[in-house]
């Protein structure tokens, strides 16, 4: 009877810590997400502006509301616009931007086809 208590002790214990981890986990990837307004370049979680500081409290204050990742990145982009997302979404207005990629690889290929493929027969 004794070790069922600690053995119930020991899971709780391990419940609690397992949970807070997952919360910490999820508001490090939220932060990192985050394009700090102040310090272009740097994510909310990289910097140590006062901005990025109250942005970090305020992610931390809506999780513990029970926000989930993605009304706390709907909440900032209504606020703060599309840009303030390291990895925008993929609309009309960001089209450019996930093609451009692809685009350049397709063009790359082809120069390289082009010149070392053909030139060499």
């Amino acid at each position: 009877m004794k070790y069922l208590r600690y053995l119930t002790f020991f899971f709780i214990i391990f419940n609690f810590n397992s949970s807070h981890a997952q919360e910490k986990d999820l508001q490090i990837k939220i932060t990192k997400n985050l394009r700090c307004l102040i310090c272009q370049g740097q994510s909310v979680y990289d910097s140590d502006s006062e901005f990025a500081n109250s942005m970090k409290v305020l992610v931390k204050k809506k999780l513990n509301e029970g926000f989930t990742e993605k009304q706390i990145y709907d909440y900032f982009k209504e606020k703060y616009g599309q840009w303030i997302l390291y990895d925008p979404e993929f609309i009309k207005n960001t089209y450019f931007l996930w093609i451009l990629p692809i685009l350049m690889f397709i063009i790359g290929g082809a120069i390289i086809f082009k010149l070392f493929i053909i030139k060499g027969k």
